[in-house]
């Protein structure tokens, strides 16, 4: 199955498009969740919330909901993986306020960050068994056997990321789950997919993860509700090839997602930096 989404909900510029005018903000994860049935949390690696935060997630979500996670930057680009018991310990106290409701919790690495396979081996040893970690290095050395060997063992994911149409991860299965990030599009206007790419990534997923196994779909091009038009389509493709998909929305936004050959100026409401290293 696959389990297809956006990276986040609360983005200013998808107000007249995804979220009809006059909603007031504090029900648009009601109107996400009721159209979606996964989003990925990216504030929480800027400002770890509180626990009440992620239950009160939880409690206004349908049954059916999952959140992916992204850890705190504390443990990833200050403590580098160093010294990970404290960090994984207060994220994960937190974070499981969300129930059944947690998804992958998503370790997306500093691009300066060189490999060290003990350092990922300690880190991912913290996780209970019954949490799915996916993984997101992005630094060319993490590319060995040994640290395929790490993932495979720990069984987290390595996360196939997408940036520009173009895939920026080896195609490794380490675990029996997926989880794709796709970061901007090569298509007109910035930052979208085009049907190629997006088809590609269809295919890439079917042949690699069974029905009964989840792949998580995450669209993290935000700017101007590109990530909600993009997810829809990819997710209409997927069903017209026999995948089975989760909820998307069954129109595409209104408004246009920004002007060809343009690049929108990113706009967040999400608690933490506007700009950042997704």
């Amino acid at each position: 199955m696959l389990l297809v989404g956006t990276s986040g909900w609360q983005y200013r510029d998808w107000r007249d498009r995804f979220y009809p005018p006059g909603l007031p903000q504090r029900l648009w994860l009601e109107h996400y969740a009721a159209r979606f049935a996964t989003v990925e949390v990216n504030n929480a690696f800027y400002r770890l919330p509180e626990r009440d935060t992620f239950v009160a997630w939880r409690d206004r979500t349908p049954a059916d909901f999952c959140v992916a996670v992204k850890m705190s930057r504390y443990l990833t680009h200050v403590k580098r993986l160093r010294d990970p018991a404290e960090p994984v310990g207060r994220f994960l106290d937190r974070a499981t306020g969300l129930g059944v409701r947690l998804g992958p919790v998503l370790v997306q690495l500093p691009p300066n960050l060189r490999a060290d396979p003990d350092a990922l081996d300690a880190t991912l040893r913290r996780f209970p068994a019954e949490v799915r970690v996916a993984v997101e290095p992005r630094h060319p050395t993490w590319w060995t056997d040994e640290v395929r060997r790490v993932l495979e063992r720990r069984g987290a994911a390595l996360v196939w990321a997408d940036r520009l149409s173009r895939p920026v991860a080896p195609p490794w299965r380490t675990t029996d789950f997926g989880y794709l990030r796709l970061h901007e599009g090569g298509a007109r206007p910035w930052p979208r997919y085009g049907r190629t790419a997006l088809a590609g990534w269809v295919r890439r997923l079917a042949a690699a993860f069974p029905a009964d196994e989840p792949a998580y779909v995450y669209f993290n091009n935000d700017p101007g509700g590109a990530a909600v038009i993009d997810a829809t389509a990819f997710a209409g493709l997927a069903r017209r090839a026999g995948l089975t998909v989760t909820r998307t929305p069954t129109a595409r936004p209104t408004g246009a997602a920004g002007q060809a050959g343009t690049r929108p100026v990113r706009k967040s409401s999400d608690p933490g930096p506007a700009a950042s290293p997704t």
